[in-house]
C-alpha cells in the first residue's frame, strides 16, 4: 500500500523517497516509470533516464525495468559502447525509452547537446545522496547546470535513498537538518518516508546486537615481522590479516596469494617467466607461509581442519565470528552476509570458513569489487555469486561495501559487521539486509574502545534524528553552495562550467597532433596577486593560442579551474571548439597510438572519473596500536631551514618518529622553490631520542592536528568553534604515524627542545574552548586591548595569531599592530574607512583603533618543482606583501600562531612528501638487495627518480632512466629471442620482438603484477 501512495505522490510532485534497503524503492521507480509511459513511448520523442552511481548498478537496474515492463530499455556506462557524437545519440534517443546510465554519461552529454533536458520526462536518482550542494559530484553539476524551475518542460524528479545523511553524521542534529534541506534543495523535491508502523506490518526488523572483543597486539609476531620484507599492498595485507585474524588467517590469506599467484604464471608469456620480480614475489610469498606456519601444529595443514586445533592462532575477533556463526548454523533457511572493509580479509575469512569443521552446513563465498587485485572478480562472476546465494546454494556471503549500496542481494536471517561501518548510509544500508522475520544484526566492537562505541551510538541516533527531521522540519538551513562559473553557447545551448573546465581542457590538447616525442598538454602557472591567486594557462605549440590567465582566486585550485574555462571560451571564439564544445575540425586525433587502437577511445572520455590507485606508505611510517603506560621514546630530527636570498625568518621545527630513520634518509637534502625564484634548502640532523608523556602526546597530536586543518581543510575554522579529536587512553595511530613540533634552542649551547609553551597557547585559543564556558568580554585595560569581530582580547594575544576576516572570507596571520594609523588615516586619496564603505559596505564602528598589520595565509603549493622566477636577481629580494585590517573586521582563531611559524609550516608538506617517497624508495632497494647483492651500487635517490613520473612535477622523473631502460629492454629480449627461435627469421624475430616489448603487453604485465600503486 505504501508503495502505491508514493508512487501516487510522485505523480503530483518531485519526491526523494526514503527508505530502507530492501523496501521496495525500485519497484516504486518502475511504477512510476509505467504510469507515465505516455510521456515516453515511441513515436515520442522523450525519454525516461535512470541514474544509478556504479556500473553493476546500472546493469542490475536496467535488467529490472526490462523485466518488470515493456519499454525499450538501453544502458550506457563508461565502459560499455557509449554514443560519441550527436547522430549516434539521436538514433538511441529515437529508438529506446528508458536510459539507464551513470550520471558522468548524462553530464557529459547535456554539456555537449547530445541530449537536452527538456527531452527528458523523467529523471531517477538511484542512491540520490550522493547529491551533495557542497561537492562537485556528478548528480550535483546536473541539477545545478541543467535544471531550473522556469524551464517550459522540466522532467519529472524521482530521487531513492537509504540514507539522505552522507558521512559519519555524529549527534549535531544542524547536520542533518542542513543535509535534509541541501539534498531538498538541489533535487527540487521533498523527501518523503513511511511510518515505521506501516513498514513493520510488512517487513521485518532485525535485532541489533553488539558483540565486544578484546584487541591483540603484534608483538608476539614482531620476529616473524622482521623476517617479512615489505612487498607493497601485498606485505600491508598480510600484516592486517596478521593482526585482524591471528597468524592463521595470515597463513590461509598468504597461501590463497600464492595460488592465486601460480594462476597467473600459467597465462604469463615465455619471455616473463624468468624475471626477478616474479621470482622474488613467488620467494616471498613461500617464505611468509614458512614464518606464519612454523609455530602451527602439523594437523592444521591438511585442507579442512578442527577448530580446536586452530583456535590458539586465531584472533579474539575471528573467534567471535565463528561462535556468532556456530549459534545460528542449525536455523531454518538461514542466509547470512558478514561485511569487511578490506578484499584480503574477505578472501581469507572465506577460506577459513570453507574449510573448517563444524561449521559445514555454511556454504561460503566472498563478493568483492572489479578491481580487487591480481585475480579481478569478473562482473559475470559477481552476478552468479549473488545468483547462487539467492537460490540458497550459498548461504553465507563474505562481502566488501560492494554488498551494501544497491546490489539485488536477497534479504537475509543474519548480518554481521565484522568491521565498523564508516557512515550513516553505510551502518543503514548492511543493515538493510536482514529483513527477514526475526532476523539479527550483529556489530563487532573492540572491549573498551569508547570511540567506537560512540560511532555506533552516532549512527543508531542519527537514523532517529533523520526520521524526526523529515517529519517535524525544525529548520531551513543549507550548506553553502559552490560557486561556479559557466559559458554557454547560444545557438546550440551546450555550456562548461568551471567543474568540469579542467577535463575539456586536456582532452581539446589531447586532439592535437602529435608524434612519439611529443604529447601536448596544458601548463599551469600559478600568480601570487594582490587580489589572489591567478593561474596561467600555457597551452602546446600547435594550440589555438599560446597562454591566457584566469581572475585572482582564492585558491590553486579554483585559479586552475577559472583560468581553464577562460580558455576554454577563447577557443570557441577562435574556433577550435565547435558550436557544442567540442574539439572542432582545427584539432584531430592521434590514430597511430603505441598501445592499441583502443586507446584513443578511452581518452574519448577522459572527462569520466578514472581509476585511483593505491599510495604505498613507508613501513618505518606505520607502527600498530601504542599503550600509554609508559612514556613513549621518539626519535629527534631537527628540521634545518636555509633561504636563498637570506631575508625570511622560518620557525625551527623537529620530525618525531618511532622507528629511526635509514641512513640515505637522514642525509635528504631538498630544495624547496617559492614564488619569485625564491629558494629554501632544507635537510635534517638527528639528535637523538626524546620521551613523551600521556599528556604531551595528547598536545602534540592535538597540535598536529590543529595546524593540519590549517593546511588542508581551513573551512572548519570559518565557524567560532573548532573541536580537536583526542583519546587519552589509547593512542589509534593511522596509516602513517610522526609528529612535527615547533623546537627552540637554548641560549647557550647546541641544545634544542620542544617548545611546549608555543604548542599550548595555541591549543589555549578561544576557538577550541567549549563556547559556552568562553568569556563573551574579556577584561583589559582599555590601551593594552583591541575589539575584534568576536571580543576584547589583549594585544599581545592578536600580535603573532591567526585570524579570519568574513568579508573577504580570507585568513590572515597578525604580523605587528600599527599604532601609528588607524582608519581616518589616509588611504588612496581618501581614508581606510571611506575605503571600506565605499568598497563593502561595512561602516566602522571603531575607527579609533590602530590597524593590524596582516599577511595572507598561504595556499599549499607543491614545492618540489620550479615556481615561476623572476629573470633578474633582484626578483628574489621583493619584499613580503602586507595589508592593513581594522581590527573588528577580524575573528581571532589561533593565538601564537606566528608569521614564522606559517612560513615554516608552507614548507613541510612538500618536505614530507620527498622524505616518504624516499623511504619507500629505500624499502625496495632493500627488496632488491634480497635478490640480488649488486642492488647495494643503487642509491635509493636513483630508484625515486626511476619511481617518479614526469607528472608528480618533483624535478625528477623517470625520462632518462626509460631511454636507457627500451634499449636494454629491446636488447634482452631480441637476444633472447635469437637463441631461442633460431627457424625464424630477422623479419619475425623482429615482430616477435615488437609483440613483447609493446606498451600494451606491459601495461597489462604490470596490471597483473600490481605495479600500479605508486
Amino acid at each position: 500500500r505504501y508503495q502505491l501512495d508514493l508512487c501516487k505522490r510522485a505523480l503530483e510532485e518531485n519526491i526523494i523517497v526514503y527508505l530502507g534497503t530492501g523496501c521496495g524503492k525500485t519497484h516504486i521507480a518502475v511504477l512510476l516509470i509505467y504510469e507515465l509511459g505516455h510521456l515516453i513511448r515511441k513515436p515520442r520523442r522523450d525519454v525516461c533516464i535512470f541514474l544509478a552511481p556504479t556500473v553493476p548498478l546500472v546493469l542490475q537496474q536496467a535488467t529490472v525495468i526490462a523485466n518488470s515492463t515493456n519499454f525499450r530499455v538501453q544502458s550506457y556506462y563508461g565502459d560499455g559502447k557509449t554514443p560519441r557524437d550527436h547522430e549516434n545519440w539521436e538514433t538511441e534517443m529515437a529508438e529506446s525509452e528508458v536510459l539507464v546510465m551513470t550520471p558522468q554519461i548524462l553530464l557529459h552529454s547535456l554539456q555537449h547537446c547530445f541530449i537536452k533536458m527538456d527531452s527528458i520526462a523523467l529523471l531517477i536518482f538511484d542512491e540520490c545522496h550522493h547529491a551533495q550542494v557542497h561537492k562537485r559530484h556528478p548528480y550535483a553539476q546536473i541539477m545545478k547546470e541543467f535544471y531550473n524551475n522556469d524551464m517550459v518542460k522540466p522532467p519529472r524528479i524521482f530521487g531513492m535513498t537509504a540514507s539522505p545523511v552522507m558521512g559519519k553524521g555524529g549527534s549535531n542534529k544542524l547536520n542533518y537538518t542542513k543535509c535534509i534541506n541541501s539534498l531538498e534543495e538541489l533535487l527540487h523535491a521533498k523527501v518523503c518516508s513511511v511510518d515505521n508502523a506501516e513498514l513493520e506490518s510488512v517487513l521485518a526488523f532485525p535485532d541489533m546486537e553488539s558483540e565486544r572483543i578484546l584487541r591483540e597486539s603484534l608483538y608476539d609476531f614482531k620476529d616473524s615481522q622482521k623476517k617479512l620484507k615489505s612487498l607493497g599492498r601485498l606485505h600491508g595485507n598480510l600484516v592486517f590479516c596478521l593482526q585482524e585474524l591471528g597468524s592463521f588467517g595470515a597463513l590461509q590469506a598468504a597461501k590463497a596469494f600464492l595460488l592465486s599467484f601460480d594462476g597467473d604464471v600459467l597465462d604469463r608469456k615465455e619471455s616473463d617467466m624468468n624475471d626477478n620480480s616474479t621470482r622474488f614475489k613467488h620467494h616471498y610469498l613461500n617464505k611468509a607461509i614458512s614464518v606464519l606456519s612454523s609455530n602451527i601444529l602439523d594437523g592444521t595443514h591438511d585442507d579442512s581442519f578442527n577448530l580446536e586445533m586452530v583456535e590458539p592462532f586465531f584472533s579474539n575477533k575471528i573467534m567471535v565470528l565463528i561462535n556468532i556463526l556456530s549459534r545460528y548454523r542449525l536455523e531454518e533457511n538461514m542466509k547470512c552476509i558478514v561485511f569487511v572493509k578490506r578484499i584480503t580479509v574477505a578472501r581469507a575469512i572465506a577460506h577459513i570458513l570453507q574449510n573448517l569443521k563444524g561449521l559445514d552446513l555454511w556454504k561460503c563465498e566472498f563478493l568483492v569489487g572489479r578491481h580487487s587485485g591480481p585475480k579481478n572478480m569478473s562482473r559475470q562472476k559477481m552476478d552468479a555469486i549473488v545468483e547462487n546465494f539467492s537460490s540458497g546454494e550459498v548461504n553465507l556471503l563474505i562481502a566488501t561495501s560492494v554488498g551494501e549500496e544497491g546490489l539485488d542481494i536477497q534479504t537475509c536471517c543474519l548480518v554481521v559487521r565484522f568491521d565498523l561501518p564508516e557512515t550513516v548510509a553505510s551502518f543503514i544500508q548492511s543493515r538493510g539486509r536482514a529483513r527477514m522475520t526475526n532476523s539479527k544484526y550483529v556489530v563487532l566492537l573492540e572491549r573498551g574502545n569508547h570511540s567506537e562505541e560512540k560511532l555506533l551510538n552516532d549512527y543508531i541516533d542519527g537514523e532517529g534524528i533523520m526520521n524526526g527531521e523529515i517529519d517535524l522540519r525544525t529548520s531551513n538551513d543549507v550548506f553553502d553552495h559552490l560557486e561556479e562559473k559557466s559559458y554557454q553557447v547560444e545557438k546550440t545551448g551546450a555550456s562548461i562550467s568551471t567543474a568540469c573546465s579542467v577535463s575539456l581542457l586536456h582532452r581539446y590538447c589531447y586532439n592535437l597532433p602529435k608524434d612519439m616525442f611529443f604529447n601536448p598538454s596544458p601548463a599551469f602557472i600559478y600568480i601570487d596577486d594582490t587580489e589572489g591567486i591567478i593561474c596561467r594557462v600555457i597551452l602546446p605549440p600547435n594550440a589555438a593560442f599560446r597562454q591566457v590567465d584566469g581572475q585572482p582566486c582564492q585558491s590553486n585550485d579554483e585559479a586552475k579551474r577559472d583560468a581553464c574555462l577562460e580558455a576554454l571560451v577563447k577557443l570557441y571564439e577562435l574556433g577550435a571548439l565547435t558550436d557544442f564544445l567540442l574539439p572542432g575540425s582545427g584539432s584531430r586525433k592521434n590514430k597511430a597510438s603505441t598501445t592499441n587502437g583502443s586507446a584513443s577511445n578511452s581518452h574519448d572520455d577522459e572527462s569520466l572519473r578514472e581509476e585511483l590507485h593505491e599510495m604505498l606508505i613507508p613501513t618505518i611510517l606505520k607502527p600498530s596500536t601504542c599503550k600509554l603506560d609508559c612514556p613513549l621514546n621518539l626519535h629527534f630530527y631537527y628540521i634545518q631551514f636555509f633561504p636563498i636570498p637570506a631575508d625570511r625568518h622560518y620557525r625551527i621545527f623537529g620530525l618525531f618518529v618511532i622507528n629511526p630513520l635509514p641512513m640515505e634518509a637522514e642525509k635528504l637534502e631538498v630544495d624547496l622553490h617559492l614564488a619569485r625564484g625564491r629558494i629554501v634548502k632544507a635537510g635534517m640532523k638527528h639528535l637523538g631520542t626524546i620521551s613523551f608523556d600521556e599528556e604531551q602526546m595528547m598536545l602534540a597530536r592535538n597540535f598536529q592536528e590543529m595546524f593540519l586543518k590549517v593546511l588542508l581543510d581551513r573551512s572548519e575554522f570559518t565557524v567560532s568553534h573548532v573541536m580537536l579529536l583526542g583519546n587519552s587512553e589509547t593512542l589509534q595511530f593511522n596509516s602513517t604515524f610522526y609528529l612535527l613540533l615547533p623546537i627552540k634552542q637554548e641560549l647557550y649551547g647546541d641544545i634544542f627542545m620542544i617548545d611546549w609553551p608555543t604548542v599550548k597557547r595555541c591549543l589555549s585559543s578561544p576557538v577550541f574552548k567549549d563556547p559556552t564556558g568562553v568569556s563573551a568580554h574579556g577584561s583589559y585595560l582599555p590601551d593594552e586591548s583591541l575589539r575584534l569581530l568576536d571580543n576584547m582580547y589583549s594585544k599581545t594575544d592578536v600580535v603573532g595569531s591567526l585570524i579570519f576576516a568574513p568579508h573577504i572570507k580570507t585568513f590572515f596571520v597578525i604580523h605587528v599592530i600599527l599604532n601609528e594609523l588607524n582608519a581616518r588615516s589616509e588611504y588612496d586619496g581618501a581614508t581606510y574607512e571611506d575605503h571600506y564603505k565605499e568598497r563593502f559596505g561595512i561602516k566602522l564602528s571603531h575607527p579609533e583603533q590602530p590597524l593590524l598589520h596582516a599577511k595572507q595565509l598561504f595556499n599549499l603549493h607543491n614545492l618540489l618543482h620550479d615556481r615561476l622566477r623572476e629573470t633578474t636577481e633582484g626578483g628574489r629580494e621583493l619584499m613580503e606583501h602586507f595589508v592593513e585590517l581594522p581590527p573588528e573586521l577580524c575573528s581571532l582563531k589561533i593565538i601564537g600562531f606566528s608569521k614564522d611559524m606559517c612560513s615554516s609550516l608552507s614548507l613541510l608538506p612538500s618536505l614530507m612528501c620527498r622524505l616518504e617517497n624516499l623511504l619507500v624508495a629505500i624499502e625496495l632497494k632493500d627488496v632488491m638487495l634480497s635478490s640480488f647483492s649488486e642492488a647495494s651500487q643503487i642509491s635509493a635517490s636513483g630508484i625515486l627518480e626511476a619511481l617518479t613520473t614526469e607528472r608528480c612535477l618533483e624535478r625528477i622523473s623517470l625520462e632518462r632512466f626509460e631511454v636507457l631502460g627500451d634499449a636494454f629492454l629491446k636488447y634482452v629480449v631480441g637476444r633472447h629471442n635469437f637463441l631461442t627461435y633460431e627457424g625464424l627469421d630477422e623479419g619475425q624475430l623482429t615482430s616477435r620482438r615488437s609483440a613483447i616489448v609493446n606498451n600494451s603487453h606491459l601495461y597489462e604485465l604490470s596490471i597483473k603484477r600490481n605495479l600500479q600503486v605508486r
